[in-house]
């Protein structure tokens, strides 16, 4: 095996077509054909099966591109490490951050931090807590955030925030007279729910089993930004996190206190062989001290209920 036809391989494994991907590396489409057929007898294995001349990719196709996928994952990595050196690696850091934090909580930590720290150069990558713990391992984050649901196995991580669910809505739902929604409040009501394997997703599914409660799910989506903008627009009710949910609030969305105890978790992590940088350590005081201002903010809009705990905690 050489390394074109690996490459080559990807290619049509990720676009799909043969045709495609003689299209994104310049060659023919018979160079395609022959470089697979000469990577399946170097391999001694059956990597397509040709039906009415589509490839269809094999078990053995999808687990060889498995192993291609962190080989290639290493070699951006070393890319991207090139890339900060000539940048002035010693003055760069890079966060890797899942959605909930990416699009509204992180921009507003490094406008603060370019205010203090002017000459560092940040790349703010916002994926998948599956790309974000990727790109931790691999070491093309100095640090990442990401929800609860990824194995911790080989990194260093703590807990950065916790914090009680919200129920969002927009301002005509008929739930929004009350102060609190309980769970016997979501019953048959058009419900946006986050992805099945989410964790706070688990949380409340387990929640709702308990207590006979069944809301009539019509959107599944992986995002709480998802579910806050069609709440918004009067698709129905959802449970979201909070810190994502405070960035609509001006925009019309309706925000309420739950009943119902449902956390949602970020794990904030980075590799034990890797050395932080002052630049990170720095980075990671104003994303604390940004964190308490919005849960102090989140307290202020649902109203403090004496002797309800809002069940933060940072470290």
């Amino acid at each position: 095996m050489n390394a074109r036809d690996i490459e080559i391989f990807r290619s049509v494994m990720v676009s799909g077509t043969a045709s495609k991907t003689a299209a994104l590396l310049g060659i023919s489409q018979s160079a395609v054909s022959q470089s697979l057929r000469k990577l399946e007898t170097s391999a001694d294995l059956c990597l397509f099966e040709r039906i009415r001349g589509r490839l269809v990719p094999t078990r053995e196709a999808q687990i060889l591109l498995n192993d291609i996928e962190r080989h290639f994952i290493g070699m951006q990595a070393i890319e991207h490490r090139v890339r900060s050196l000539k940048s002035g690696g010693a003055d760069r850091l890079t966060a890797a951050v899942y959605p909930a934090l990416g699009f509204s909580f992180l921009p507003h930590v490094v406008a603060s931090f370019r205010h203090r720290f002017p000459e560092t150069y940040i790349s703010l990558q916002i994926m998948s807590s599956k790309d974000v713990h990727a790109h931790v391992t691999s070491g093309q984050a100095d640090f990442g955030l990401m929800a609860d649901e990824m194995s911790l196995a080989g990194l260093e991580h703590s807990l950065f925030y916790r914090t009680q669910c919200v129920v969002v809505m927009c301002k005509d739902h008929p739930l929004n007279n009350k102060q609190v929604i309980a769970l016997a409040d979501l019953q048959d009501m058009d419900f946006i729910a986050l992805n099945a394997e989410d964790s706070s997703r688990i949380r409340l599914d387990a929640l709702l089993q308990n207590a006979n409660v069944v809301p009539r799910r019509i959107i599944e989506t992986p995002y709480s930004q998802t579910v806050c903008e069609l709440a918004r627009q009067g698709v129905g009710i959802g449970v979201a996190n909070p810190v994502t949910a405070i960035g609509y609030a001006d925009s019309g969305l309706v925000i309420k206190r739950a009943a119902f105890d449902v956390e949602f978790r970020a794990i904030l992590l980075f590799r034990t062989d890797k050395l932080f940088s002052e630049s990170s350590k720095q980075f990671l005081k104003f994303m604390r001290i940004q964190m308490s201002e919005v849960q102090t903010q989140i307290d202020e809009l649902l109203g403090a209920i004496p002797g309800k705990s809002s069940g933060r905690k940072s470290r």
